[in-house]
């Protein structure tokens, strides 16, 4: 079996998808699923803070690092060598997202013998699809990789044929970045047609681009789900209420406007697991899109337990401040307690030791 280092989070996945785990020896401090490949030897480490940022000083950290020609990623060239790969999983779409282009040459250079490189850079669904099948090509698992293809097309096959009794497509907008905002590109347009919806401010196959509130109120979305790259659910509820809370900013006033906040029609997901990485579970995040947008279509049906932790309606009454004595707070001593229901609403936990805190 091949001795495989993954760059990346959505290589780590497929990987484990076709059985490689046991093969996998090196990973990223980003990869997370399957659960049990976090016990792997971490490789490569975020060089920015990120989990103590908000979005803002990380879009504006980012640029800067871009600016200076400096890495986001450090890579641990010491343990790389010990581990001795026979094949570097990475990719050269973002140079935000995973170690990318020079970055991968300049290591390959400190290591005793020069692995094979598989660049996984999909812009659509159908290059995911071809991805899983060069990884299968290249470990000897093809017939693996035809299987899973196969079983993710048929999903979305299902989902685009239950999507022709929709009288209607929605007008959608999936918010890639909130401060500043960015609509999303690659596949997420794609999976957005999947689901019965229309994301015109998205860039099918093209890469996610920064929007004005000006245009995002032009196409007045009715759907508006929120999936910061890189974010899990928790992590983007708590940007959420930094961004929108109390429509304190001239964003906040702008977002509480569009026709999907007054609607009440504003979800957020866990965007790592279905939506930013480009493996497998983007049918899942097809899915799940599907039953925000047309809620109507899935009544009758209940949630599989996949999605139970995926997304999040936003309270967005409670998010522009409206609380109610009892419901969501009391008055102990004079200080305000939040209740369980209002934190289970907020939707994250603020570390602050909260009385009643559920998570």
């Amino acid at each position: 079996m091949p001795r495989i280092v993954s760059f990346l989070p959505s290589a780590t996945e497929i990987a484990c998808a076709l059985g490689l785990a046991d093969s996998i020896v090196g990973i990223t401090h980003e990869c997370d699923y399957p659960p049990e490949i976090k016990a792997k030897p971490v490789v490569v480490r975020n060089v920015l803070p990120i989990e103590k940022m908000s979005q803002g000083e990380i879009d504006r950290a980012v640029a800067e690092r871009m600016r200076e020609g400096l890495s986001l990623y450090q890579i641990d060239e010491a343990l790389l060598r010990t581990l001795a790969p026979d094949i570097i999983l990475t990719q050269n779409l973002c140079q935000v997202c995973a170690p990318s282009g020079n970055e991968v040459s300049q290591v390959l250079k400190s290591l005793p013998h020069a692995p094979e490189i598989l660049w996984l850079t999909p812009q659509s669904v159908s290059e995911i699809f071809d991805n899983v099948r060069e990884l299968g090509a290249a470990t000897g698992r093809t017939a693996e990789a035809a299987q899973l293809i196969e079983n993710c097309n048929v999903r979305l096959e299902q989902l685009s044929e239950r999507m022709k009794s929709v009288a209607e497509r929605p007008r959608v907008f999936c918010m890639e970045w909130l401060d500043p905002v960015y609509a999303s590109g690659h596949w997420a347009p794609e999976l957005v047609k999947h689901a019965g919806g229309i994301d015109e401010l998205g860039r099918e196959r093209g890469e996610s681009v920064r929007v004005t509130w000006e245009q995002v109120a032009a196409w007045a979305p009715e759907v508006l789900v929120i999936m910061p790259c890189g974010f899990n659910l928790q992590q983007t509820m708590k940007q959420i209420w930094s961004v929108f809370g109390f429509q304190r900013s001239s964003a906040a006033r702008a977002f509480f406007d569009l026709p999907a906040v007054r609607n009440g029609r504003v979800y957020a997901v866990d965007a790592n697991s279905y939506f930013a990485r480009p493996g497998p579970r983007v049918v899942e995040g097809a899915e799940l899109l599907a039953r925000l947008i047309h809620p109507e279509l899935f009544a009758d049906q209940p949630l599989p337990p996949e999605f139970e932790n995926a997304f999040q309606p936003v309270d967005t009454n409670l998010l522009a401040g409206s609380v109610t004595e009892t419901t969501d707070y009391y008055v102990e001593n004079g200080a305000w307690v939040f209740t369980s229901n209002y934190l289970k609403r907020r939707g994250y936990c603020c570390g602050s030791g909260c009385r009643h805190c559920p998570y």
